[in-house]
């Protein structure tokens, strides 16, 4: 029987069944194929409500961001409008203002989340 995961055990069992199924070769629109759907539901709840993932850090975003698109340091002078900027921004030395917020979001699609958050 499929319920809400309430335990590391019951995790634990999710996640062998759920490996079992998956090595079967199991049919779409199979009650084996329900189970496996329920199961990654049940599974990713549980982890979301046990093993949250923090944001990164704004820092951390931009660069992430920034190697994702294959460009240097430099774009984000660009973006901000001083390379003085990048500099002190990458460095810790200046916090991001709401202008700044928005145009890395604009221009670097990084989440708002992610820039708002302390550093």
């Amino acid at each position: 029987m499929v319920k809400v995961l309430k335990s590391e055990g019951e995790y634990e069992i999710a996640l062998n069944r759920l490996y079992d199924l998956m090595q079967a070769d199991v049919s779409p629109d199979t009650p084996e194929s329900d189970e496996m759907e329920l199961l990654a539901l049940l599974i990713e709840d549980f982890e979301t409500r046990h093993y949250p993932v923090l944001p990164p850090n704004p820092l951390e975003a931009i660069r992430f961001r920034l190697e994702q698109l294959g460009k240097d340091d430099r774009e984000l002078g660009r973006i901000l409008g001083a390379r003085s900027r990048q500099s002190e921004i990458l460095s810790g030395k200046r916090k991001l203002n709401l202008r700044m917020i928005r145009a890395l979001h604009r221009e670097l699609r990084i989440p708002v989340v992610s820039l708002i958050s302390d550093y």
